[in-house]
């Protein structure tokens, strides 16, 4: 996960890097979807920082739960640099 610091109160800007090693569209897509949801409740909860976000996704994701999912995106998040 990769972030860009934004300004207090900037709602946060999300894109997703989902290599084809991951599977076909249909999978790459899923796990997109998958993504997209959790970083969505994540933000509801005001757990995402303003800026710039670029979630990278690998082949292993792809089998996980959604719970061990969630779990991945918020250890990541806390390993960013608080905003300045």
């Amino acid at each position: 996960m990769v972030h860009l610091p934004g300004a207090p109160g900037e709602v946060p800007r999300v894109a997703y890097a989902i290599n084809r090693r991951v599977g076909g569209a249909v999978v790459r897509n899923r796990l997109r979807r998958r993504l997209r949801a959790i970083v969505a409740e994540l933000a509801a909860e005001g757990r995402v920082p303003a800026g710039a976000l670029l979630v990278v996704a690998s082949p292993p994701l792809v089998h996980t739960s959604h719970r061990e999912l969630r779990v991945m995106v918020e250890r990541a998040l806390a390993r960013l640099d608080p905003a300045p």
